[in-house]
């Protein structure tokens, strides 16, 4: 399979190292897609998302907090929603692209393929070093069982934060109640 560039819009605030990342997660994405022969319009709706989906994490919390001021999530999690909007405004109009990206550190229940794709290939990338061989073989699974992999992904990403009795986003607590 031949790897795609990274296509970054020049307002992108990302590291070497988040673009390293962003560039991983999308050749998993692609991964995916070829060995599900997805239509073109979907691969590049996934491959799109996951080049996209960090595109102002490495922003501070001032610019992000300028660019969606309508929301009151922690910082850390701005840099989605921020990255939708930029996109939006610079003329994307896929809608499960922009809701993926919005959506990708907090979940949501009712997202569409490109959503559950990013979620999962933002957790299960190679380059992230814990528990490298589960990640390994549920990203091995995604083509097979897209469905519950996703399940597993969700519960696996969420498990530990509610049974520390963490409090959980609305959205997130939704996600976590549609794979029970």
């Amino acid at each position: 399979m031949r790897v795609e560039e990274l296509a970054l819009p020049p307002w992108a605030v990302a590291s070497p190292r988040r673009r390293t990342h962003m560039n991983r997660v999308m050749g998993l994405a692609l991964e995916w897609a070829d060995a599900m022969h997805v239509d073109k319009a979907t691969r590049d709706a996934w491959r799109d998302a996951a080049q996209w989906h960090d595109l102002l994490r490495d922003a501070g919390e001032p610019e992000l907090r300028a660019i969606v001021p309508h929301l009151d999530w922690p910082a850390s999690a701005l840099h989605g929603p921020a990255a939708a909007a930029k996109l939006a405004e610079d003329g994307e109009r896929r809608a499960d692209v922009l809701d993926a990206i919005f959506w990708h550190t907090i979940g949501k229940a009712k997202w569409v393929r490109t959503g559950r794709m990013l979620y999962m290939a933002d957790y299960l990338e190679p380059g992230r070093t814990f528990a490298r061989r589960e990640r390994a073989r549920l990203a091995a699974n995604v083509p097979d069982d897209f469905e519950g992999t996703f399940r597993a992904v969700v519960r696996l990403r969420l498990g530990d934060k509610i049974a520390s009795g963490d409090r959980l986003r609305v959205e997130t607590a939704e996600l976590w109640e549609s794979v029970r």
